[in-house]
């Protein structure tokens, strides 16, 4: 009877190893650099509208946002609707003027965008719109989804 022996190659198997704390230490410095963490935690729900034609802004850190939109409440309830700047829900609407004339002096080519949800109270967004008339931020857009 035959016996069929293993044949094994003289070289060794192992994965060197010796360059992988530098490759590791290179992608946690890459992505350390190129993350931007979000900075605001969403107070109201956004759920923005569709449509065809939209531009993409290049400068996103020239961009000050305002959400309105139904307020979350606790056990996934919605509540009235309400405008939302950084992390701060504004009660009082003529605040909004003051904040966004102080970040326009802060940066004078600042875009503000209004992130609308599609079901909000047309008037909330025109007492923005007046507001930010009245702070004289004239550049604004409104962000949207693709419909595509």
């Amino acid at each position: 009877m035959a016996h069929f022996k293993k044949k094994q190659a003289g070289t060794k198997q192992e994965v060197p190893t010796s360059a992988m704390p530098d490759v590791v230490f290179m992608l946690l410095f890459f992505f350390m650099v190129t993350t931007v963490l979000r900075e605001v935690t969403l107070k109201v729900r956004v759920d923005l509208t569709k449509a065809t034609n939209i531009e993409k802004i290049e400068e996103k850190r020239l961009v000050s946002y305002i959400y309105i939109g139904p307020e979350r409440l606790p056990g996934n309830k919605l509540g009235n609707d309400k405008v939302q700047i950084d992390d701060s829900i504004q009660d009082d609407i003529n605040a909004i003027r003051t904040i966004m004339y102080d970040k326009l002096i802060e940066e004078p080519r600042m875009i503000v965008s209004l992130r609308v949800d599609k079901d909000s109270e047309f008037g909330l967004l025109t007492d923005v719109q007046e507001e930010l008339k009245q702070a004289q931020t004239f550049k604004v857009n409104y962000s949207t989804k693709s419909e595509n």
